[in-house]
C-alpha cells in the first residue's frame, strides 16, 4: 500500500510547488503562488503539500481561519490538485492522509471548494465521491452560470435584435493594458452605487497580476467617442475563459453596451475553440438565494447553470 507524507508550504518550495501546477491535471494559473500570494496579507496560507516517498504527487491549496482550514478563500475555487495519471485509489489515500495531518495539527473543521468540472473536460471528480464518503457535509450550493461554447449559442432573440442595433452606434472594443480606466471610471463607481462594494481586487493589485501573467488576464473595454462605457475583465484558462468583472456606466446601460461586449467576446473565444465561457455565480443574499436579474442577463446571452458545491468536514 503506498505510503503518503504532508507537509505545511514553505517559501523553499516555491519552485516545486510552481512547476507541480504546471503538469497537474486540474489547475489552472490560479494555484500558482505568485497568484496566491498578491493578497498573503488577508489570508494565513495553510497550503499542503503530499508526497509519496519524496515524490510530489498532490498539493491543496489553502488557508486557515481559526481552527479551520479551506480551500482557499482568497481564490474562486481550489481542492485537491493532482498528476493526470494517478488512480482514484491514490487520490483517496491522500485525502485520508490530509484529513489525519489536519486532525493531528488541531483543526476541527475543514472546507473544501473544488473547482467546477467544466474547466477539465478529461474528469475531476473522484474527491466529490470520496468526500461523502467520510460524511462531508454540504455546506452550501452556488448557482454558476457559463456557456458551453462547443455547442450552437443559445443566445436570445430580444439580446439578439439588440446587438444588431448596437452595431450601428460606432461602438470601439480595445483590448487596453491599463486597468486605471474601467476601474476608475466604471467598475468602482458602479458597484460602490449599486451594491455599496468595492471590487475583490484593486486596480494595483490587478496590474500587478497582469504583469505576472500577461496572457491569463485581459481587459477588454467599450468606447463611444473616446469616453469608457463598459468593460470586461477575462482570466483565460486553458480550456476557459471567465469573465471575472463585467460593468458599464450609465450612458453604456442606455445603449446596452455590456451585452454588445459579452456577445463579441462569446463569438471571439468561441472561434479560439475554448470549450467554456464563464460566467461567474448569481448568488444574493436574500430569500430566493439568487439575483433574478443577473440570472436572467446570463441565461440571455445563452448561459446554463453548473452547480458550485461547498463541503464541510467536522474533524473533531
Amino acid at each position: 500500500m503506498a505510503k503518503f507524507s504532508v507537509k505545511k508550504y514553505d517559501t523553499s518550495d516555491y519552485e516545486l510547488w510552481n512547476n507541480f501546477v504546471h503538469q497537474a491535471k486540474n489547475a489552472t494559473f490560479l494555484f500558482h503562488r505568485d497568484f496566491m500570494e498578491y493578497h498573503s496579507d488577508r489570508f494565513e496560507d495553510y497550503s499542503l503539500l503530499v508526497f509519496e516517498e519524496e515524490k510530489l504527487r498532490a498539493i491543496l491549496p489553502a488557508n486557515k481561519t481559526g481552527n479551520s482550514i479551506y480551500s482557499h478563500q482568497g481564490l474562486t475555487y481550489g481542492g485537491l490538485v493532482y498528476l493526470p495519471k494517478l488512480r482514484a485509489e491514490k487520490v483517496e489515500s491522500i485525502l485520508d492522509e490530509i484529513l489525519f495531518f489536519l486532525k493531528e495539527n488541531g483543526i476541527e473543521n475543514f472546507y473544501y471548494k473544488p473547482i467546477p468540472g467544466f474547466y477539465f473536460p478529461a474528469g475531476n471528480k473522484e474527491m466529490d465521491f470520496f468526500l461523502f464518503k467520510r460524511e462531508a457535509q454540504p455546506e452550501r450550493k452556488e448557482m454558476n452560470l457559463a456557456i458551453n461554447l462547443k455547442l450552437p449559442l443559445k443566445i436570445s432573440k430580444s439580446k439578439m435584435k439588440h446587438f444588431r442595433r448596437i452595431e450601428n452606434l460606432d461602438l470601439d472594443i480595445v483590448e487596453e493594458e491599463d486597468f486605471e480606466p474601467f476601474w476608475e471610471s466604471v467598475l468602482e463607481p458602479r458597484l460602490l452605487e449599486k451594491f455599496n462594494a468595492k471590487p475583490v481586487h484593486t486596480k494595483e493589485e490587478m496590474t500587478l497580476l497582469k504583469q505576472k501573467f500577461p496572457d491569463k488576464i485581459r481587459q477588454y473595454s467599450v468606447y463611444q467617442n473616446d469616453q469608457i462605457i463598459a468593460g470586461i475583465t477575462i482570466f483565460e484558462t486553458q480550456n476557459v475563459v471567465k469573465s471575472q468583472y463585467g460593468a458599464t456606466s450609465e450612458k453604456g446601460e442606455e445603449v446596452r453596451a455590456l451585452d454588445f461586449l459579452f456577445i463579441n467576446l462569446i463569438h471571439k473565444y468561441k472561434r479560439k475553440g475554448k470549450h467554456f465561457f464563464d460566467m461567474g455565480i448569481v448568488n444574493e443574499e436574500n430569500k430566493s438565494g439568487y439575483h433574478t436579474g443577473l440570472l436572467q442577463q446570463k441565461e440571455e446571452l445563452g448561459c446554463s447553470v453548473y452547480n458550485q458545491d461547498f463541503y464541510k468536514i467536522a474533524l473533531k
